[in-house]
C-alpha cells in the first residue's frame, strides 16, 4: 500500500515536470514567434496570459452536421449564390434588342443595369441582418419567393418603366443569396478551413458573370429577350423547391452548432421526414443538445448594422478596397460586349462565349486560392506552436488573421493590376481575340484570388453577424460598381480603352498600401475595439 502511495505521488510530480516542460516550450514558441513578427516590422502582442488561457480552454465542437449534409449544404448555398451575378449578366447580350422592342434608346436600357446593381447593394442590408437573428432558411424562402414574382412579371412585361421598376424588385430577391452564401460557411466551418470553404461557396458567384452573357445570347438570339426570364423564373423555383425541401437551418442564433433542435417552422422537408422515422433531425445519432452553442448577435434586426461595419478602421479599409477592385472589374465586365461586337461584328451568342474565359479563370481560383489560404492558416499555427484541430473554432486572440489571409491577398491585388493592364491595352491595339481571351482568364484568376481573400477575412472577423457583414460587403461594392458602369462608357470614349485600364490598375496600385495598414495594425485595432466594447457593457451591466 505504501508502495503504491509512493507511486502515485512519483507519478504526480513527474505530470506536473511535464505540464511545466509543455508550458514552457508553448511559451518559448510563442515567444520565438513574436521576435519573428517583430523583426519583420509587424506589430503583434506578445505572448500573455490571455493567449494561453485561450488555447488551453476547451471548445464545444463547432458544428455537428455530419460531413456529407456539409457538402450538400455548401453546394445547395453556392449555386444558390449563382443567380444574383447570373441574373446581373444574363441581361448584358440582350440590351440592344429589348431598346428597339420597347421602343426606347440602348442608354436607357443601360440605367436598369445601374439600378439593379444599386438595389443589389442595398437589399441585402435588409435581409443579411434577418438571416443573423432569424435564420438562414425564412431568409432564403422569402428572398427566392420575391425573386419568382419579379420575373414573372418581366417575362410579361410591355413597358420600359415597368421594366426598370421590376428589375429592382428582382435585384431585391436575388441579391440576398450572396450574403447568405458565405454565412452558411462561416456557421459550419472554422477559420482554419474557411479559406477554401468560402472559395467553394464563391463558386456561383464566379460562374455567373461568365455563364450570364452566354445563356442570354443564346436564348436572346434564338428565343427572343423574354426567354431570359422565364428561364430564370424555372430555375429560381427549383431553388426554392430545393431548399425548401433539403437545406436544413444553419444560424447559430437559432441551432447553435447544429445540435439544438429548431422549432418546425425551420425544419426542411427531408429533416421533418426523419424525425417522423424516429431518427435524429440532422442525420447524426447521439449528439447532445448544447445551447451554450447558441450566438445571439447583440441587438434586433436592424438593416443600418451593415453600416456600422463601414465605420471601423479595419472593416472600412477591407471593404473600401474591395469595392476598388469590384468596381474595376464591373468596368471590364460590361464593356466587354460592346468592345467586341465593334472590333469583331461578333453575334450576341458569339459574343457570350466570349466570356467563358474570364469565368473559368474565376474558376480556377476557388481551388488555387482557397488552398493557398488555408495552407498560410497552418503555417502560422506551426510557427505558433498551437496544435490545429479543425473541428473546434481557433481564437482570434491567439491568430494573427489579418495577415494569415493578407500574405496571400496583397500578391494577387498587384499581378491583377497588370493583367488588367494586358487585356485593356489588348483591346485597345486590336490584338488577336486569342490575346483577349488569354488575359480575360488571368484577370479571373487573380482578381477572384484577391477578392476571395478580403471575403474571407471580413467573414473572419464578424464571426457573430457573417451574413450583416457580407451585406455590408455588398452594400459598398455595388455602388461603387454602379458608379464605375455608369463612368465607363465614357471614359472609352474619351480616352480609350488603353487609357481606362491604366486607370483602373492605377487606382488599385493607388488605395494598395491601405491593405498593408491593414496587415500591421489590423490585429490592434481589433483588440482595441474588443476592449472598447467590453468597457460599456461592462458599465450597462452595471447600471
Amino acid at each position: 500500500m505504501v508502495e503504491q502511495d509512493h507511486q502515485a505521488v512519483s507519478a504526480a510530480s513527474d505530470n506536473e515536470d511535464i505540464q511545466e516542460n509543455v508550458s514552457d516550450n508553448v511559451s518559448q514558441d510563442l515567444t520565438a514567434t513574436a521576435d519573428d513578427y517583430a523583426a519583420e516590422a509587424i506589430e503583434i502582442s506578445p505572448p500573455n496570459d490571455n493567449i494561453k488561457e485561450a488555447v488551453e480552454r476547451p471548445e464545444p465542437l463547432y458544428s455537428t452536421f455530419p460531413k456529407s449534409q456539409k457538402i450538400l449544404i455548401l453546394i445547395v448555398g453556392s449555386f444558390a449564390g449563382l443567380v444574383s451575378p447570373l441574373t446581373g449578366s444574363i441581361y448584358l447580350p440582350a440590351l440592344n434588342s429589348i431598346a428597339s422592342d420597347l421602343g426606347v434608346r440602348t442608354s436607357l436600357v443601360n440605367l436598369t443595369i445601374t439600378t439593379y446593381q444599386i438595389f443589389q447593394g442595398l437589399a441585402p442590408s435588409f435581409l443579411a441582418s434577418l438571416a443573423d437573428t432569424r435564420g438562414r432558411r425564412p431568409t432564403y424562402l422569402i428572398a427566392f419567393s420575391i425573386y419568382i414574382i419579379a420575373n414573372l412579371a418581366l417575362a410579361l412585361q410591355h413597358n420600359y418603366v415597368a421594366l426598370l421598376i421590376l428589375r429592382c424588385l428582382q435585384s431585391t430577391g436575388s441579391s440576398a443569396t450572396i450574403a447568405l452564401g458565405s454565412a452558411v460557411v462561416a456557421d459550419i466551418v472554422t477559420r482554419a478551413e474557411r479559406g477554401s470553404w468560402v472559395g467553394y461557396a464563391g463558386l456561383g458567384i464566379s460562374l455567373g458573370p461568365a455563364l450570364g452573357p452566354t445563356i442570354g445570347g443564346l436564348l436572346n438570339q434564338y428565343l427572343g429577350w423574354r426567354s431570359i426570364f422565364w428561364f430564370l423564373l424555372i430555375l429560381g423555383s427549383v431553388f426554392l423547391a430545393i431548399i425548401y425541401s433539403l437545406m436544413p437551418e444553419t444560424g447559430r442564433a437559432v441551432v447553435g452548432n447544429g445540435s439544438v433542435k429548431p422549432s418546425r417552422w425551420y425544419l426542411s422537408l427531408a429533416q421533418w421526414l426523419r424525425i417522423r422515422r424516429g431518427h435524429h433531425f440532422n442525420g447524426t445519432e447521439y449528439i447532445v443538445e448544447d445551447r451554450s452553442t447558441i450566438t445571439k448577435p447583440k441587438g434586433r434586426v436592424n438593416p443600418l448594422s451593415s453600416l456600422r461595419i463601414l465605420l471601423e478602421p479595419e472593416g472600412g479599409i477591407t471593404l473600401g478596397f474591395g469595392a476598388l477592385m469590384f468596381a474595376g472589374y464591373f468596368m471590364v465586365l460590361t464593356t466587354l460586349s460592346e468592345e467586341l461586337t465593334a472590333r469583331f461584328g461578333f453575334s450576341s451568342a458569339i459574343v457570350g462565349l466570349c466570356y467563358l474565359p474570364l469565368g473559368f479563370g474565376s474558376l480556377c481560383s476557388r481551388w488555387t486560392a482557397g488552398l493557398l489560404f488555408d495552407w498560410n492558416f497552418r503555417r502560422h499555427a506551426r510557427l505558433l506552436g498551437v496544435p490545429l484541430d479543425v473541428s473546434r473554432q481557433q481564437k482570434l486572440e491567439v491568430f494573427p488573421i489579418e495577415r494569415i489571409r493578407l500574405e496571400i491577398c496583397i500578391p494577387m491585388v498587384y499581378i491583377s493590376c497588370g493583367t488588367v493592364l494586358g487585356y485593356a491595352w489588348a483591346m485597345q491595339t486590336n490584338a488577336s481575340l486569342a490575346g483577349i481571351e488569354v488575359s480575360l482568364f488571368f484577370l479571373g484568376l487573380f482578381y477572384s484570388g484577391a477578392l476571395q481573400g478580403l471575403n474571407t477575412l471580413i467573414v473572419d472577423t464578424h464571426a457573430d453577424t457573417p451574413a450583416t457583414a457580407t451585406a455590408a460587403n455588398n452594400l459598398f461594392r455595388c455602388l461603387t460598381s454602379a458608379g464605375g458602369t455608369a463612368v465607363a462608357p465614357f471614359m472609352i470614349e474619351r480616352i480609350g480603352i488603353g487609357l481606362m485600364g491604366v486607370f483602373i490598375s492605377g487606382v488599385w496600385l493607388v488605395f494598395s498600401p491601405c491593405l498593408w495598414a491593414v496587415l500591421l495594425f489590423g490585429k490592434k485595432w481589433r483588440e482595441t475595439a474588443r476592449t472598447k466594447q467590453e468597457r460599456k457593457d461592462k458599465e450597462k451591466s452595471r447600471v
